[in-house]
């Protein structure tokens, strides 16, 4: 068991030097890097970037831009699923913040929301099923197209994934383009196992959730939607026509036609019709909690456990077995720590590091529940004393998950779409 001191807070003076120091020497030994070779990310963490992200949201244009990768200058994505992730901003203080924006670019945005709640639903139903095939078997290229990527399904000589994997592994975030085009790559044009390649790309993602990530695989790559997203050069041209222009490959290109991989057979995966999904309370159960226990899903200042009470101590454990097995970036870890420094130094927190359920045993714990199995399973341990309700966009019911449009017109139908709000 190891209580750890709090990571370095700005209210301190700290800078994100320090953050990464304190990350290198308290969980070095768990990150895929090195410890001297540890660094920040592309977002900062902590309560206060997040605010000043939402508010400074401006989504205009989004709907012509979004899917922009090149240059970086143009790009409408918003940036802000890093701060949704790990609940420093919710989903419905985001769906109110874009309430006056264009009317196209607010409908898309907002399709863009409840395609994350959707995933929240979708793995809230089938749980650790959506690490494995949903619908379909993924496609096969041809083997002669096989061969030609045996040797690294994302290779650096092609400049568009040379580009997009060197932004992975610096910033710890991608547009949403490339992160299909990642996925196409690997699975659909190399015929590499998609579970690998989502592995890859989660353990960079500062916003990586696998709720999120294994859906866009599964969406991509046709093993969930049952339609395959073919990867070509025709996209790159598009979207990012400088990077066609700088490769080493313009005049031989190995994507220059659409992939040959079809849809692969039937798998008999989890039921995804009509059916109860675990929501959670809808209403706090229970009180009395002594302190709040924080999860890496729920670290704002809106958690409900940590609202309800503005004096009550906290406390957040790093899972050393989960994080021993993940080998996340420490880009993650850093993101993390800002966060929890920056609380630290605005209400008591505890932070330590071991096995969740044993450092945690014997307290009287608040906590918020989160959509998660990992959450329900040391839940079950720990028997918190106080159950706060996750803020769902939209409250799941016993609608359909078996895609996105199903799941969105069932809600509409029941009165559930926060569109009206």
């Amino acid at each position: 068991m190891a209580l750890l001191p709090s990571p370095p807070s700005p209210a301190d003076g700290a800078r994100s030097d320090d953050v990464v120091a304190w990350v290198a020497e308290h969980l070095g030994d768990l990150t895929l890097e090195e410890p001297e070779e540890i660094r920040a990310g592309g977002l900062r963490g902590g309560q206060s970037a997040a605010d000043a992200a939402l508010a400074s949201l401006d989504i205009t244009g989004y709907a012509r831009s979004r899917s922009t990768v090149e240059p970086p200058s143009r790009r409408g994505a918003s940036r802000m699923s890093p701060y949704i992730r790990h609940g420093l901003l919710t989903l419905n203080e985001v769906w109110d913040a874009v309430a006056d924006a264009p009317t196209r670019d607010r409908s898309r945005y907002r399709d863009e929301l409840l395609w994350q709640e959707y995933a929240r639903h979708l793995y809230a139903r089938v749980g650790s099923h959506l690490g494995a095939s949903l619908t379909r078997e993924q496609p096969r290229p041809t083997v002669s197209a096989h061969d030609t990527w045996s040797d690294d399904p994302w290779p650096a000589r092609m400049r568009c994934m040379e580009s997009i994997v060197d932004e992975l592994h610096e910033d710890g975030w991608l547009v949403n383009q490339t992160r299909m085009w990642l996925a196409s790559q690997w699975a659909v044009r190399a015929g590499a196992t998609w579970r690998d390649g989502e592995d890859q790309m989660f353990t960079h993602l500062i916003d990586g959730s696998r709720a999120a990530n294994r859906l866009g695989w599964q969406w991509t790559v046709g093993t969930g939607s049952g339609k395959v997203y073919g990867f070509s050069r025709w996209q790159v041209e598009k979207r990012a026509p400088s990077l066609c222009g700088s490769c080493a490959l313009s005049s031989a290109c190995p994507i220059q036609d659409w992939p040959t991989a079809a849809l692969g057979p039937s798998v008999d995966g989890p039921s995804l019709a009509t059916g109860d999904t675990p929501a959670g309370p809808a209403e706090t159960v229970g009180e009395g909690g002594d302190e709040v226990w924080l999860t890496a899903e729920s670290l704002g200042s809106v958690d409900p456990a940590l609202a309800a009470d503005d004096a009550r101590p906290a406390v957040f454990v790093f899972d050393e077995p989960l994080l021993r097995r993940l080998r996340l970036s420490g880009k993650r870890l850093v993101f993390l720590a800002e966060t929890l420094g920056e609380l630290a130094a605005v209400r008591p927190l505890e932070v330590r590091r071991g096995r969740v359920a044993d450092e945690l045993a014997g307290r009287r714990l608040a906590a918020t529940h989160a959509p998660v199995p990992g959450w329900a399973r040391i839940a079950a341990a720990l028997d918190p004393v106080e159950v706060h309700p996750w803020p769902w966009l939209v409250r799941p019911t016993r609608s359909s998950v078996r895609s996105f449009s199903a799941w969105r017109r069932a809600s509409e139908r029941g009165g559930r779409s926060p569109a009206g709000k």
